[in-house]
């Protein structure tokens, strides 16, 4: 008897209106918080998982989350400090991931993380396309392609 396949939620719709709670100025900054968050996660995958090659495409997807953190955090000033008091004003955003993910099987977590990854890259190329400052832009493209790296990866897996 063959499974039914899980109807993933669309993680637009559901982190959409919690980014909206701050202003677009800092949004990318709350965004770099949920790709810590999502680091984690992948780290968390990677203890599960017994076969090297999905663990350390797993590892590498955290790296690149944290990556993506970095370049981003560089841009503001005081960055920790902002995103606390970011992620104060939208607590849900860690609670809410956290146990969206952890509802369903971990295919299906991997295949919802990889429409987590085409939705960033698509957020971080609309940055790039709205930002003056060619070193910002290109940062935000870099973020790009870091998501849509492991985007491929969680993918290859389907």
């Amino acid at each position: 008897m063959a499974s039914t396949p899980h109807v993933l939620p669309n993680l637009a719709e559901l982190i959409g209106p919690l980014l909206r709670r701050v202003s677009a100025e800092q949004r990318p900054l709350l965004i770099a918080a949920a790709e810590r968050l999502a680091a984690r996660r992948y780290r968390q995958w990677a203890n599960q998982v017994n076969e090297a090659r999905i663990k350390m495409g797993l590892l590498a997807c955290a790296d690149r989350e944290d990556d993506i953190a970095d370049r981003v955090e560089a841009m503001f000033a005081n960055a920790e400090a902002l995103q606390q008091e970011l992620l104060a004003q939208v607590p849900e955003l860690s609670v809410s991931t956290g146990s969206l993910f952890s509802s369903l099987p971990l295919q299906d977590q991997f295949s919802l993380q990889a429409q987590g990854e085409r939705i960033g890259a698509a957020t971080w190329r609309a940055y790039a396309e709205r930002v003056p400052d060619l070193k910002l832009k290109e940062q935000f493209l870099r973020c790009a392609l870091l998501e849509e790296e492991s985007a491929a990866f969680l993918e290859s897996l389907a």
